[in-house]
Parts: structure tokens; C-alpha cells; sequence
């Protein structure tokens, strides 16, 4: 099994995929070092989700909010999801945001790391 599949199970598919890349050229210590930062800044694909539902209850914009998008949680606050119409796509695209999210974490968690 990969070594960073072992360590962090939940990934899946495309985030393992870039993650591996990134991943490649680091010793023992620094990859022990990025997988405790990138657990704790990654996201689940359902807690997006979730997120993105309870904006049709109510509360537009909590998935932006968790995606560390400030001005657009502030925005679908402020229209009611942009009129329910943003918070339907990004029901419908919550795995593509939860990615982006996770690749710009596993990116950052990265360069944190080979700055030491």
C-alpha cells in the first residue's frame, strides 16, 4: 500500500492523485510533518455538503464560510444565497469546491513545509 494513502485513508481519487505528486520528493519526517498539518486543514466532501443544505434552510452561505471564502459567504448571507440559485450549484458542485479547497490546502501545507 502507498505510504500516503496509509497515512491519510480518506483521500480519494484526484486529491490522492495531487497529493502524491507533492509528496514525492519528501523524507520520512517532512511527510509525517504534512500530513499532520493537511489533516487538520483539509475538508470532507459531506461536510460541504451538509453545509451547502442547511443554506436551504436558512442560513445561505456556511459552505463558503468553511471553504475560507469570506466575501462570497458574506454575499449568499446578504441574497439569500444569491436567491437560492448559488446555493443549488454549489450543492451540485460541492465534491469540485471541496478539491479545489483541499488541493490549495495540500499546496500551501507544502510550501509551509519546505520553508522550514
Amino acid at each position: 500500500m502507498d505510504k500516503i494513502l496509509h497515512l491519510i485513508p480518506e483521500m480519494e481519487g484526484e486529491e490522492y492523485h495531487y497529493v502524491k505528486r507533492l509528496t514525492d520528493d519528501l523524507d520520512e519526517a517532512e511527510l509525517q510533518d504534512f500530513v499532520i498539518l493537511y489533516r487538520e486543514r483539509r475538508k470532507k466532501r459531506d461536510t460541504i455538503l451538509i453545509g451547502a443544505l442547511i443554506g436551504l434552510l436558512g442560513i445561505g452561505g456556511i459552505q463558503r464560510f468553511m471553504l475560507d471564502q469570506v466575501g462570497m459567504g458574506i454575499l449568499y448571507i446578504l441574497t439569500g444565497g444569491l436567491c437560492y440559485i448559488g446555493t443549488i450549484v454549489d450543492i451540485i458542485n460541492y465534491k469540485k469546491l471541496t478539491t479545489d479547497y483541499n488541493r490549495d490546502a495540500a499546496y500551501d501545507t507544502i510550501a509551509m513545509i519546505k520553508r522550514k
